[in-house]
């Protein structure tokens, strides 16, 4: 049971990374067209859009590979604390 819930929690953090990397690229081409269809600025500003949502994403994957990390380190901390057996000190 252990295994199912550690399955789910792996599958949950990948669907959040997916709609948290598509979000920003989304919301800034949203915006642009927006900006295009009320002032008439020509479909130039969507490529600056597109970049500008990449490097949105970029930040988002970098902020959840360091908190995937902290979570990580936190885990193996635990870890090595438990006595066992073998292990005395």
């Amino acid at each position: 049971m252990k295994q199912w819930s550690e399955i789910i929690r792996n599958v949950t953090m990948l669907s959040q990374l997916g709609l948290s990397l598509i979000t920003p690229t989304l919301l800034c081409l949203a915006a642009c067209w927006f900006i295009v269809s009320k002032t008439g600025v020509g479909g130039w500003i969507y490529i600056l859009g597109f970049f500008f949502g990449l490097g949105g994403s970029a930040t988002v994957a970098y902020k959840f590979y360091l908190s995937i990390n902290r979570q990580q380190k936190k885990e193996n901390k635990k870890k090595k604390n438990k006595v066992s057996f073998n292990r005395h000190v």
